[in-house]
């Protein structure tokens, strides 16, 4: 199933590709962007995984490492929404969706920080400039007894708990077959 889930951006480049050339003040699926999430979701058997991305801003509110009790607080409690996937993702209880396993991954978890995450920049007068780009990335795999009750993927408890969450870029390969489409919070639910 992991290999299902990592081939998912190539399945759907064409849904990319056609998606950003629409779409030209973003250019890429990829971009850290605030107010913007990515979730990779696949269908599979009676296994769903789902992979959540998003930029920290979107989820507490901050991007640097946490050092006062407030925000160690708003990192705290982001991280234990995030360890309840059954509440996050809505998911109908006829599926009988269990977790199997999850990971939590984030700078601010207190995980190394990605190349990509933390870019120095120097002015013109040699002085650099750090800048933070944490993401949050949530990776789920459940075990569904009854993956037929799964028709639809509903992602408006995701925008009401973090509403800085303005709209999720969703990629989705199911047994219908695969679609990328953009939910915001007016219009949050997808059909498997």
């Amino acid at each position: 199933m992991r290999r299902l889930l990592l081939a998912l951006p190539f399945a759907l480049l064409p849904l990319a590709v056609a998606y950003a050339a629409n779409e030209p003040e973003h250019g890429s699926l990829g971009a850290h962007e605030h107010g913007v999430g990515r979730l990779n979701a696949a269908l599979d058997g009676q296994t769903l995984e789902l992979e959540l991305e998003s930029p920290a801003m979107n989820l507490v509110g901050f991007e640097h490492v946490a050092t006062t009790d407030a925000d160690k607080a708003k990192v705290a409690a982001a991280k234990a929404k995030l360890e309840n996937p059954l509440a996050l993702f809505n998911l109908p209880k006829a599926a009988g969706c269990k977790v199997a396993t999850q990971e939590l991954e984030s700078p601010l978890f207190g995980d190394k920080p990605d190349a990509d995450d933390d870019h120095d920049e120097a002015d013109k007068d040699g002085h650099e400039h750090h800048h933070d780009h944490s993401e949050i990335h949530a990776h789920y795999q459940f075990s569904c007894s009854a993956p037929g009750a799964l028709k639809t993927l509903d992602l408006t408890t995701i925008f009401n708990t973090f509403p800085a969450t303005q709209k999720i870029q969703v990629q989705l390969i199911s047994p219908s077959g695969q679609q990328g489409v953009e939910v915001t919070s007016k219009a949050a639910a997808l059909k498997f």
